[in-house]
Order: structure tokens, then sequence, then C-alpha cells
């Protein structure tokens, strides 16, 4: 049987939890999902997990926040002017937007806080700061 190494396109099934038992993704009903191990595809705690698993292997892994999405970065939360922002989109805390960066490029903010002055925009992955938890079943190994 042959074990996972660097450089193979793998496909596993996951669920992923929080430390609390919060599911946040899951495969389930879905393609596994597919990814070159060692290629940064995937967060590095889960890709560093991968080597030496063997198609029908099964595997909690558990990792830190600096090896999934990182700590949360305070730099990343910023305060903008209310008038910034059409008056037709509901600044409801939690509510999700899409933002455009000075070179185009889309960036997903989260609305922390929103008051008739200024709205505070948070760029931090949802899951920044966060340990999870992956129950992973290997399918296939190429």
């Amino acid at each position: 049987m042959t074990d996972i190494k660097q450089g193979d396109t793998v496909r596993i099934h996951y669920s992923g939890t929080l430390l609390d038992g919060t599911v946040f993704d899951r495969s389930d009903g879905r393609d596994p999902l597919e990814f070159v191990v060692g290629s940064g595809q995937i967060i590095p705690g889960l890709d560093s997990a991968m080597p030496g698993l063997a198609v029908g292997d099964k595997k909690r892994v558990e990792i830190a926040c600096v090896d999934a999405y990182g700590p949360i970065n305070p730099a990343m939360r910023q305060e903008i002017p209310r008038e910034g922002i059409p008056d037709d989109i509901p600044l409801d805390p939690g509510a999700q937007l899409q933002m455009q960066t000075p070179d185009g490029q889309a960036l997903p903010v989260t609305i922390v806080d929103a008051n008739d002055a200024t709205v505070t925009l948070d760029a931090n992955h949802p899951l920044a700061g966060q340990d999870l938890i992956f129950e992973i079943e290997v399918v296939s190994i190429n």
C-alpha cells in the first residue's frame, strides 16, 4: 500500500470543528477535497499531517491557530467613515461584505461595529485565532 508523500495529489473527506464542537466545514455530500501535499493549497497544520497516511486511513488532526489561519491581527481591523459605504448596504455586526483593495483584489470583510459616524471592518479570516480539529479519511493518492 502506498503512503502519502510530498508532491502527491490526494483526495480526502473531512469534517472541521472548533474546540467547542461547532462544525465549520465538512465534505459530506460533496466530492472529496483534492490537493497536492506540500503545495500550500491547504492550511499548514493539515498539510503536514498527510505524509505517511494511506488510502482508507482515518485520522483526527488537532491544529493550533498558528498552523491554521493564524492569530487575530489587530491591524486587519479598520474603522472607516460611514459615508464611505452606500446607504443600501445593511451594516449589521457579523454581516460580511466584499471590499476592493487599491490594486483591484477582492477582500472579504466582516462588520464588527457600526454607528452613525463610523463602521468597523475586520479583514481577518473568520477562523483566525481559532484552534481547529479535523477528522479526515484518505480517499485516493495519485
